[in-house]
């Protein structure tokens, strides 16, 4: 009996650590173990490399000045640091403005925020996922007071990509302080802060083929912002706590192969891909429909609803076969209650629940997306055929 093959196209959940950050990371594990903070030699070692890992980070992201590049835990405590950060330097109640549409580790902020005396405006997006800049606008005309804009550059869901260059000269225009979540963006789109005019950015190292563990918030010099974690004097005093060497080492690492992907052709081949997944999936399962399909997106993401089934149900019989993708439904203590993303984009209720997502990577294979679409229609046919939504 054949062993099942591992098809892994969950990689806007994870991704694997590639083996040249791995090689990277093993000296600072090793053999450079020390604090960078330390006064002696042995700790002096690990500094310079610290110093040379921003400023390589500050390079992907065309910053002007390395110091502009925030270690922190991961991209989550990024994301709060940035929120709470700005409305605590504020010391007044202020506004949030935000999408619907936007990642936990910023509407979960958000609601603490508002009940800690702010307003929170969440701006709403079309049936394609697309942000409305209409409504944004208006929101900023209508909230005088200290602002922060907080908008994701690319969808986790549907890697929708929003207007953020504009959304950060519309916010600027109007006195706001600007934060976008990059972490879907990073690796799979330039990010150039000197282009688009951002004052505060977060990225996520397990979500471009570093460790889990390590995020950035860029931080443009001049930007009124508290520290999140306090404890000790490292980044500046910005944020507290001993440097994680060896994952800001690998995040580093992790930048510099980002910055080839988009250069030499490694993208494309990624697009085409997925592209031939949408198709084939729609051409073998009837009513099904691509969840931002008209949107331009990201190049690795196909959010797609088979309708009249639980996207569960077919995630399950998928990894049976070693097929991982995760679904559009945010399932929490066994309810199942559809994505925000999916329901804040008016999907039909026949389709809402049954949201999967692919995300493909480097690694991705075309004998894999050949395997996906032998199997997953005969799931879909499956699921179906059981399903009391479907009359038989």
């Amino acid at each position: 009996m054949s062993e099942t093959p591992l098809v892994y196209l969950d990689n806007n959940a994870t991704t694997r650590p590639a083996p040249e950050v791995v090689e990277a990371m093993l000296p600072f594990l090793t053999e450079q173990w020390g604090n960078p903070s330390s006064m002696h030699a042995f700790g002096g070692r690990v500094a310079k490399p610290v110093a040379e890992a921003r400023e390589r980070v500050a390079a992907f992201l065309n910053a002007e000045r390395p110091e502009e590049v925030v270690f922190e835990g991961c991209a989550t405590e990024a994301d709060n640091h940035a929120l709470f950060g700005v409305a605590a330097a504020w010391g007044r109640p202020g506004t949030i403005i935000t999408s619907r549409v936007e990642h936990p580790a910023i509407l979960g902020p958000c609601l603490r925020l508002r009940e800690m005396g702010h307003t929170v405006v969440e701006i709403g997006v079309d049936g394609e996922g697309r942000f409305d800049l209409e409504a944004y606008e208006a929101a900023l005309a209508a909230h005088p007071g200290p602002k922060l804009v907080s908008v994701m550059w690319a969808n986790n869901e549907t890697g929708v990509l929003f207007p953020i260059k504009r959304i950060a000269e519309l916010g600027k225009a109007a006195g706001a302080t600007v934060h976008t979540d990059a972490v879907q963006a990073a690796g799979k789109a330039p990010l150039d802060v000197r282009e688009v005019p951002v004052d505060l950015l977060s990225i996520a190292g397990h979500k471009m083929h570093a460790p889990k563990g390590i995020g950035v918030l860029y931080v443009r010099r001049g930007t009124r912002i508290k520290p999140f974690v306090i404890g000790g004097h490292q980044e500046r005093g910005r944020r507290g706590g001993t440097e994680n060497v060896p994952y800001i080492v690998g995040l580093a690492k992790a930048c510099e192969l980002s910055v080839a992907a988009l250069t030499d052709g490694t993208e494309g081949r990624i697009r085409r891909l997925r592209d031939k997944l949408q198709a084939g999936l729609l051409a073998t399962c009837p009513d099904s429909r691509v969840n931002g399909g008209g949107a331009e997106r990201v190049s690795n993401t196909l959010n797609i609803s088979f309708e009249y089934i639980e996207g569960e149900s077919v995630l399950y019989h998928l990894s049976d076969l070693g097929i991982c993708a995760s679904s559009g439904s945010a399932c929490a203590a066994g309810s199942l209650e559809p994505s925000h993303v999916i329901r804040a984009m008016g999907v039909p209720f026949t389709a809402v629940h049954g949201s999967i997502r692919f995300s493909l990577s480097r690694y991705t294979t075309e004998a894999e997306i050949d395997y996906v679409l032998k199997h997953c229609p005969e799931v879909v046919a499956e699921m179906r055929a059981i399903s009391p939504f479907v009359k038989h």
